[in-house]
């Protein structure tokens, strides 16, 4: 089913900045990215989206936007910077009603409350100062949370993406493939950005792990005191964690002399479990 709106056919972002008198917050966190085929282009990696509900955050002055609803999505966007409203306000009309703004912020709102209990997949370009704690609060949501296709700068998408034995590899690697199976799609230059960041960003692809693990808080405790100090054997990290680290770690069979980066998510799996068996 066709949508019939071509994003071509509005104004572009910079005429709309520059009408506006807008410019990126740099406190908030605010790179604008421009480029109509680079926005495209997140929204054919994240499938197909004719008539599903998606759930972003910051779109700023709609760049993503504009592409996610030529794709036919129902968009619910929670933008923090009210700013942009009358950039965004349009688009309402545009994509006749499938856009739904709120100008909240996104680590504060209830998600399956705003969705009314819809699942929604979530694509975003997130603003760098809060793409780590979102992950990590969409990681713990419920039913309501979907496939999600994320931009974080280039460097956090590496550690969400690394496998053991790299210096990538660390909690938000273990955390993130506990639930979901992690895939960098592509770099996006900086130079793609206004104003440019000064490193480059990328596309990550999250999808649900048939065996994912329930327990993230517990991974999160474990991990924590594992990578706390990661030049450190386990049993030497984990001690901030319990006194009885090398009784733990005999629980979950690691070997009180590994690191955190050589232990994989089955080995994180065990020691949360022991953890938690230990902590009830």
């Amino acid at each position: 089913m066709t949508r019939g709106v071509n994003a071509d056919d509005l104004p572009t972002l910079r005429d709309e900045l520059e009408a506006h008198g807008l410019w990126a917050n740099k406190g908030l966190g605010q790179h604008f990215l421009l480029d109509l085929n680079i926005t495209r282009r997140i929204a054919r990696t994240a499938g197909d989206l004719d008539g599903k509900r998606v759930l972003e955050v910051g779109p700023g002055p709609g760049g993503l936007t504009r592409a996610l609803l030529e794709a036919g999505a129902e968009v619910v966007a929670v933008e923090k910077d009210a700013r942009f409203l009358p950039l965004l306000e349009p688009l309402i009309a545009w994509s006749d009603g499938r856009l739904t703004i709120v100008n909240d912020d996104a680590l504060m709102v209830d998600e399956a409350a705003l969705l009314k209990g819809e699942r929604a997949a979530v694509i975003s370009n997130l603003p760098y100062n809060v793409g780590t704690p979102l992950l990590v609060k969409w990681l713990k949501a419920g039913a309501w949370r979907g496939d999600m296709t994320l931009m974080f700068q280039k460097e956090v998408a590496q550690r969400i993406v690394a496998k053991p034995g790299g210096d990538a590899y660390g909690r938000l690697a273990v955390l993130t493939q506990a639930r979901c199976d992690a895939r960098l799609e592509f770099i996006v230059p900086a130079r793609a950005f206004t104003p440019p960041p000064k490193i480059s960003s990328a596309i990550v692809r999250l999808t649900d792990r048939a065996d994912a693990y329930a327990h993230l808080d517990a991974l999160e405790r474990v991990t924590a005191a594992a990578f706390g100090q990661r030049r450190k054997m386990l049993r030497s990290a984990l001690k901030s964690l319990t006194p009885e680290a090398e009784t733990l770690l005999a629980q979950a069979e690691l070997a009180p002399t590994a690191r955190a980066e050589e232990i994989d998510q089955a080995g994180f799996r065990r020691l949360a479990e022991a953890w938690r068996s230990n902590a009830a």
